[in-house]
């Protein structure tokens, strides 16, 4: 399929990849392999939670008409019947007059209508001296009060956390259906290029891209396989590509996808009979940016200056993923906030362009500080990079302290889990 050189806007690249893109498959894995995974099944309760009445302190169980009136000018006597611990059940009902030491999470005598705590008691012996009364209910977990019988309490798509994994046990399941992650063939070319345990040599570059891409598939919940490195050859970047998509459910590539006489890797996948949505996306950084499906893969060229692929990745890749994962779409599209511009930012203005900023929470909304060396291959303008500043086509100078949307490329508030 011959690819059309016009540029596409980000958001028409975005909705042709998506729209290529569905969840994989399930698996069943352990409780102590599920934190960090997402949910593929609706979960209800089998039975309440908790599934009987239980004190929720050391104390004594008490009928709490009993202690009615109790003061200390006129302190209550009762008997102690008995003693039940956790994981004890006790031995009889309770009648008027008694009472029954009790441990915290031990099941509660029938006709038990409260819990003293055991500081607000004087003991003698076998006797119990109260001189506050017991109102009904005082210190019980009552059946079922957190979770009832039948109560979907977990949904497809949610990222298993502690939380999750704790209420799955209590419910007695040592499996739960996840969606299988997906593996991501990430193919790096480039005569370049070496590898990072080989020494400096003059004009070559340590293949950093892969350990950054594969970081990023870590963090969205996918399976990094980063392929050997491949030079420029064209036999050598066609046999990566078929070998990438033969073992993986999508392919990276980092490079090879401009015009440039060694940029090998659009024409390879040409030939390998790619089905071609788009070639360039009129953004900044990252115009040259590949999508297709190779073999029924999700094929994905990203551009070789690192931040220019950093961002291609969060922009395209990285909702890819989460719709692949079963990801609700408030999910895998990156969220956006309004800030303030902490100081003049000047850009070109010749692309809708993406500056990295670091973002900060002021007592009049969130700041956004544009981080120095916005250039596509400085990478240290990622360190720290909270969110994606965005400066529409034709626009050179944003004011300090004037409003920007800003794309989140992390959590700002609370837990972002698997990302």
């Amino acid at each position: 399929m011959e690819l059309n050189d016009q540029p596409l806007a980000v958001h028409e690249a975005q909705a042709l990849s998506l729209a290529w893109i569905a969840p994989v498959g399930v698996e069943r894995v352990s409780l102590f392999e599920a934190v960090g995974r997402i949910l593929a099944e609706t979960v209800h309760a089998p039975h309440d939670l908790p599934p009987f009445d239980n004190s929720a302190m050391d104390g004594y169980a008490v009928v709490a008409a009993d202690t009615a009136g109790a003061s200390e000018a006129s302190p209550v006597r009762l008997e102690v019947s008995e003693q039940v611990t956790a994981g004890q059940l006790p031995q009889q009902a309770m009648s008027s007059g008694q009472a029954v030491r009790i441990m915290t999470g031990a099941p509660l005598p029938e006709g038990a209508s409260g819990v003293v705590i055991q500081e607000q008691v004087r003991r003698e012996g076998s006797t119990i001296w109260l001189t506050r009364p017991v109102k009904e209910g005082d210190h019980i977990r009552r059946r079922g009060e957190d979770i009832r019988a039948g109560q979907a309490v977990m949904s497809a798509g949610e990222c298993l956390t502690a939380a999750h994994i704790g209420v799955l046990a209590a419910f007695h399941r040592a499996f739960v259906t996840v969606r299988r992650r997906p593996v991501v063939a990430i193919v790096a070319t480039g005569d370049e290029l070496i590898e990072v345990d080989e020494p400096p040599a003059t004009g070559k570059i340590v293949n950093s891209n892969a350990y950054a891409l594969a970081a990023l598939v870590r963090a969205a919940g996918a399976q990094p396989l980063v392929l050997p490195l491949v030079r420029d050859n064209v036999a050598q970047v066609e046999a990566a590509f078929a070998e990438a998509a033969a073992t993986a459910d999508v392919v990276v590539s980092s490079g090879g996808v401009s015009v440039g006489e060694h940029d090998l890797v659009k024409p390879a996948l040409e030939r390998l009979g790619l089905e071609a949505r788009f070639w360039r996306v009129w953004m900044k950084p990252g115009k040259p940016l590949l999508f297709g499906r190779l073999r029924g893969r999700p094929c994905f060229g990203l551009p070789g200056n690192p931040v220019s692929g950093m961002v291609c990745f969060h922009l395209f890749v990285r909702p890819a993923l989460g719709k692949m994962l079963g990801l609700p779409e408030t999910r895998w599209r990156l969220p956006e906030v309004s800030a303030r511009l902490a100081h003049e930012v000047r850009t070109k203005g010749d692309r809708p362009t993406y500056l990295r900023a670091r973002l900060v929470w002021t007592e009049t909304g969130w700041q956004a500080e544009v981080l120095p060396g916005q250039g596509s291959g400085m990478l240290t303008s990622m360190l720290g990079a909270q969110g994606l500043v965005f400066f529409p086509e034709g626009k050179r100078v944003g004011q300090a302290g004037e409003v920007v949307p800003v794309l989140c490329l992390t959590s700002l508030v609370g837990d972002w889990p698997g990302l």
